[in-house]
Order: C-alpha cells, then sequence, then structure tokens
C-alpha cells in the first residue's frame, strides 16, 4: 500500500527548500541532463581567465563544485536565504558573495570581469552583463527554456504562451544583440523528467517558484489530489525541462 495523499503533503510542505540542492527528490523524480556538461564547462573557463562573476549563484552549489577559481571571483544573489547559504559555502573558497536587490545594477565597476556565468536565472540582466564585462570578455550560462516542465505548468494553471515566449532562444538572441553582446552559441536541449510521487511535485513548486507563480498546497489541493490519484493509477508524471546553452562575447 502506498502512502496516502495527506501524508505526503504534510511531509513535501514541511521540508526546507532553501538553496538549489535537489538531493531530496533523489528516488522521487528524475531529470534528464543537457549533454553540454555545464558544470564542467565553466570550470574550464575559469582556468583561463583572472577575474569572473557568476550571477543568481543560488546557494552556491553549482559554482562551489566547479572550483578552482580564478585569482577574482565574484558571485551574486537576490534571495536572502540563498545569500546566506552562498556566503556559507563559498567563502572558504575565496569567493566574494555579494547580497543584492531584485533588478538592481550589478554592485561592480564597468569591465571589471573576463567571464560572467549564470546558471537558471529567472531574468537575465542583458545590459548590465555587458557594462561589468571587458571588451572581449564572455558570458557563458545555462538559461531554463521555452515551455519548461510546460506539462506541470499546464496541468495547473494552463497554457502560458508570453511566459514561454519570453525564454526562446530567438527573443533572447534579440536582447543580447541588443545590449551590444555577439551570440556565439544559442544551444536548445529538450529533456526528460519524471516525478513518482505527489510530494516530489509539491517540492519542485515550491522550490521553483516560477513554474506555477501563485503556488500553495492550499490553492491547489483539488489539482494536487487529481495528480495524486492520477501517479498512483497511471505511473510517473512526466514533463520536458528544456534548457540553452548560451555563450555571448563583448567585442573587443
Amino acid at each position: 500500500m502506498g502512502r496516502t495523499f495527506e501524508d505526503l503533503v504534510a511531509e513535501a510542505e514541511s521540508v526546507s527548500v532553501d538553496g538549489w540542492d535537489f538531493s531530496w527528490l533523489d528516488g522521487r523524480a528524475t531529470e534528464q541532463r543537457p549533454s553540454w556538461g555545464y558544470q564542467a564547462l565553466i570550470r574550464r573557463r575559469y582556468a583561463t581567465v583572472s577575474a569572473a562573476l557568476d550571477v543568481h549563484t543560488g546557494g552556491g552549489e553549482v559554482l562551489a563544485g566547479a572550483a578552482p577559481f580564478p585569482p577574482t571571483m565574484a558571485a551574486v544573489e537576490t534571495w536572502p536565504p540563498n545569500a546566506a547559504l552562498a556566503t556559507e559555502r563559498l567563502h572558504p573558497l575565496g569567493v566574494v558573495v555579494v547580497a543584492t536587490e531584485p533588478d538592481a545594477p550589478l554592485p561592480f565597476a564597468d569591465a571589471a570581469f573576463d567571464l560572467v556565468t549564470s546558471r537558471h536565472p529567472h531574468t537575465v540582466p542583458w545590459s548590465e552583463i555587458a557594462r561589468v564585462l571587458r571588451p572581449g570578455g564572455t558570458y557563458l550560462a545555462q538559461h531554463i527554456g521555452p515551455a519548461t516542465v510546460g506539462e506541470l505548468t499546464e496541468f495547473f494553471v494552463g497554457p502560458q504562451p508570453q511566459a514561454w515566449a519570453r525564454r526562446h532562444p530567438d527573443t533572447e538572441r534579440a536582447e543580447a544583440q541588443a545590449a551590444g553582446l555577439q551570440v556565439l552559441d544559442m544551444r536548445l536541449e529538450k529533456l526528460r523528467a519524471e516525478f513518482f510521487d505527489i510530494g516530489a511535485v509539491i517540492y519542485f513548486l515550491r522550490k521553483v517558484i516560477w513554474t506555477v507563480p501563485d503556488f500553495s498546497v492550499q490553492r491547489y489541493r483539488d489539482r494536487l489530489h487529481e495528480l495524486h490519484n492520477r501517479i498512483q493509477t497511471h505511473g510517473p508524471f512526466v514533463a520536458h525541462p528544456t534548457r540553452v546553452l548560451v555563450e555571448a562575447r563583448k567585442p573587443g
């Protein structure tokens, strides 16, 4: 006999969703990774520069695994709980972590960095990235793609064509070029994710807040119960994350 809906809900509601570590989902959900191996990609690139910045660093989990770092290494994060986690994790590795307000300018001088990186930024401050890059400097990032886990979003709130258009590589290419950057690579991959119980879905929606922006268990209890029954009857709920590898250069 599987665990009850109420048990799974209570557990998933009580667990912390701070940081960007998804290990709580081990055995409860799977997500295919993009072919390019982002963490290894930035690790190799850090070895070639003297000053780098990681934007929207989360709790610093991905960045910490990309050490060793260049002589000057900074990271910014806008969500206070994540900024605290990132400070704790990255300071011992020699990374300066700066907490900023959402949509605030990057707190660095013009042309301060050879390389700016970012993994899954919620918004991309193209003009600020261009400003803090040195001539010839590079932005290397893995973005969330259009209609990512769209099946999950649609189950709760229906299609979101405007939000999905904002993430389209063509839109991002135009925004990067408008900020004065040359786009060297813009590569989209559609991947596969499976959720094995409703607790995994709740945890994911609490953590990845843009999937269903107004999500709460109370608000969506009926839909959650419906999805619980569907998983119990038909097996894992399948959705398709999309990821975009972005490389852009500031003209020398």
